[in-house]
């Protein structure tokens, strides 16, 4: 299994910072990767996640929505062709600060046959 993360705090309150989470329109703004998201999201939903990793073609993936806790965590997993072969399960998590902040951490982690070959492309952060 191969893990990445990544975590910022927010000076922002957790209203504010979940409503434009949930606002997929606005994924592109935050996120290089993440292009567009349509669908239901809502528990045991397939969703559809249009891709654009740097130096690569777009992909297309149709997650099923794992886990849907409002402010706190969102959670889908995808596979590559069938399950076990390629798998990303992609976690949102939200913590609210003593301080008034906002800790959101984005993780994938990936399993399967074909990890170790794509290990070396697995990286967070140039």
């Amino acid at each position: 299994m191969k893990e990445i993360r990544t975590e910022i705090v927010i000076k922002s309150n957790l209203n504010k910072v979940w409503d434009f989470f949930t606002d997929f329109s606005h994924y592109p703004e935050w996120n290089p990767f993440i292009y567009s998201i349509s669908g239901n999201v809502s528990v045991n939903n397939i969703i559809k996640i249009r891709l654009t990793p740097p130096d690569a073609k777009p992909m297309t993936f149709k997650p099923k929505i794992l886990t849907l806790l409002p402010k706190k965590e969102l959670r889908w997993l995808g596979h590559f062709i069938i399950p076990g072969l390629f798998d990303g399960e992609h976690i949102f998590e939200f913590i609210e600060n003593k301080d008034g902040t906002i800790t959101f951490i984005q993780r994938e982690l990936f399993s399967g046959i074909l990890v170790p070959l794509f290990k070396k492309m697995l990286v967070c952060c140039p």
